[in-house]
């Protein structure tokens, strides 16, 4: 299994002019690969190939007064925003088919973005210095606050820099997975905003409501941000306030993500949840709460280190009516308003809390999905 490791990195100020170059380079290659797409729709023509667009958008560019400076940063990060632009294409034609989800078409990247990346593979010759730096070509030695050590070799190494002027080194490395004891525990799990998640065996998990929290905090960063004339230091200042809070918020709620993800993978040999349809949600007037609770990406950490931990993993339909389905008889009850807490079951008159009783239904059918999995097998 491939995993992505990020490291805070502290470039100087040398190292960050560098590494702006790097971005805009990146940036300009990724951008002059899609016009040269769009020109050959436009006209009819066939897509040129990833080497036609190397040796002009390169190679033949490097040679030019208006681009001669691509020659200041390494070739690797030219190929590599090539490489993007093509699997940008390729998975925006790919979800046109039906073989992903659905992607909009690539889009030009702009100076003005908040993030912005430059990728290194083993051909451009990085390495991890004895002291412990991140040797970089044409960059020099960055300081690197390591966390935890790496697994294995990493294949490459991805240096990030996002809205709140943050820098990180993204090291992909290539696992092995590591099975943990097996448990007779399996778990069904109901996502919720009242509680964030509620257990099949009675557990609730209290919403910590990130964002909520921080409002306050970001009405303030944000009205200072409000009162700086466009243009000026006092507002790109202003601004980075503003992605700090932001970036507070959303490291807290991935660290809880993992917290509970992990626990919850240690302690139980199968786990089933609903596939929420989150994308749907978003549009509702529930959809700050939504998108503060990151349903999906609880989810996707579940479902990796389940693949990596040796436990079983499924997503429920999420059509199944799990609150309105007694887990006791399975007599479908009817449709009932959220603000409904507690009900019985008009068939056999079990007493239901409505978020538990969903969570055993989760648990019943994703056993059974999983036996039918099985069965096929």
């Amino acid at each position: 299994m491939q995993l992505r490791y990020s490291f805070r990195v502290y470039p100087d100020a040398d190292q960050r002019t560098a590494l702006a170059k790097a971005f805009g380079c990146a940036r300009v290659v990724y951008n002059d690969a899609l016009r040269a797409r769009e020109t050959a729709r436009a006209q009819g023509q066939a897509f040129p190939t990833a080497g036609e667009l190397s040796k002009k958008l390169i190679t033949d560019a490097k040679r030019t007064p208006e681009r001669e400076w691509l020659g200041g940063v390494s070739a690797v990060v030219l190929q590599q925003a090539l490489r993007d632009a093509d699997t940008a294409y390729r998975n925006f034609f790919d979800g046109l088919q039906g073989k992903r989800p659905k992607t909009g078409p690539p889009r030009f990247k702009s100076r003005k973005d908040h993030r912005q990346s430059a990728r290194f593979t083993a051909n451009a010759r990085w390495k991890i210095t004895g002291q412990g730096k991140l040797s970089l070509p044409k960059i020099g030695e960055v300081k690197v606050k390591w966390s935890r050590p790496l697994p294995s070799a990493p294949a490459t190494v991805t240096l990030l820099k996002d809205a709140a002027d943050r820098y990180f080194a993204s090291f992909v490395v290539r696992t092995q997975d590591e099975p943990l004891t097996q448990t007779t525990d399996d778990v069904g799990i109901d996502l919720g905003l009242g509680h964030f998640a509620v257990l099949s065996e009675g557990t609730r998990v209290a919403n910590p409501r990130f964002l909520r929290r921080a409002q306050r905090k970001l009405r303030k960063a944000q009205r200072a941000l409000s009162r700086k004339a466009e243009g000026s230091k006092n507002r790109a200042r202003a601004r980075l306030g503003v992605a700090r809070v932001h970036a507070r918020v959303a490291d807290a709620r991935r660290e809880f993500h993992h917290q509970l993800s992990t626990t919850i993978i240690r302690d139980n040999q199968a786990v089933y949840v609903e596939d929420l349809c989150v994308k749907g949600l978003g549009r509702t007037r529930l959809a700050k709460s939504v998108h503060d609770a990151g349903w999906a990406a609880f989810v996707s950490m579940l479902e990796y280190k389940a693949a990596r931990y040796g436990r079983t993993f499924a997503r429920v339909d999420r059509f199944l009516p799990s609150s309105q389905t007694c887990h006791t008889c399975w007599v479908v009850d009817g449709p009932k308003p959220l603000h409904v807490r507690k009900w019985t079951c008009r068939a056999c008159g079990t007493i239901h809390d409505r978020d538990v009783n969903a969570s055993r239904v989760v648990l019943a059918a994703g056993r059974k999905l999983a036996g039918a999995r099985e069965a096929e097998s």
